[in-house]
């Protein structure tokens, strides 16, 4: 198993950070920066072997590649998505559909959260092939990407236009997928990025819902933890990062 991290997009909330820098070379404590804590938080799990999935100011990334396997003890291959700022990040999933054959354990490049939701990830029973890591204890708004469940406990939505009040919790950015996964999930994000190349990935996952696939949840319990979009949430990072 492979761990991954999307870090294509641009950031553009985050400017000035982000006129020079990609999202997740973002710094948020010191010079440790949001893809730093993720190669951390892998590397933590024994996943050393780390895809990282590349397109906005990509030369950023290629620069600091051999720095970043030092300082984590890990080996890095990146991906190139070369639609990172004309398309969403369902193609940019999709551009690493090779890597996640082999199983990964996928983590959002602008998501600071501690370890522990690696591992509750790692630690799930497999009953099935694709896991979400949910905080089911955030008060939720409009923003955030919701999810509600089936009566069995499995997906049943997943979208921010979904009233707060009706959904069980938000998915936090990380999903264990397995490799049996591999193939439906890229046809399912292939399909929706052929339907609006705007889509979100999760947006493959209600796909493979709407398919009929089961894709269950794992609860990641009172974490601090945050999506950096903009300044607010990037002073709440660098809150917490120095905690970890």
């Amino acid at each position: 198993m492979l761990g991954m991290v999307l870090a294509a997009g641009a950031g553009r909330r985050l400017r000035p950070y982000t006129d020079t820098l990609p999202k997740a070379l973002v710094p948020v404590d010191g010079d440790t920066t949001i893809l730093d804590i993720a190669l951390r938080n892998l590397a933590a799990v024994d996943l050393r072997e780390v895809v990282v999935v590349v397109g906005y100011a990509a030369q950023a990334v290629h620069e600091r590649k051999a720095d970043l396997e030092r300082r984590h003890g890990v080996r890095l291959t990146l991906v190139h998505n070369d639609k990172a700022e004309e398309w969403n990040n369902a193609y940019s999933l999709w551009c690493a559909r090779e890597h996640f054959a082999q199983g990964a354990l996928l983590v959002n490049g602008d998501t600071v959260h501690p370890v522990s939701v690696e591992e509750t990830l790692l630690g799930a029973p497999a009953t099935t092939d694709v896991l979400l890591a949910v905080d089911d204890v955030k008060t939720l708004a409009e923003e955030e990407m919701k999810v509600t469940l089936s009566p069995e406990g499995d997906l049943r939505e997943i979208t921010k236009l979904m009233d707060p009040a009706a959904a069980y919790g938000e998915y936090i950015g990380a999903t264990l997928i397995r490799p049996g996964a591999a193939e439906r999930l890229a046809d399912a994000l292939r399909a929706t990025f052929e339907r609006d190349p705007q889509l979100y990935y999760e947006d493959g996952y209600a796909e493979m819902v709407a398919r009929g696939e089961r894709i269950a949840v794992a609860p990641i319990g009172k974490v601090e933890w945050v999506e950096v979009d903009n300044h607010d949430d990037l002073a709440k990072a660098r809150e917490i990062a120095c905690r970890y």
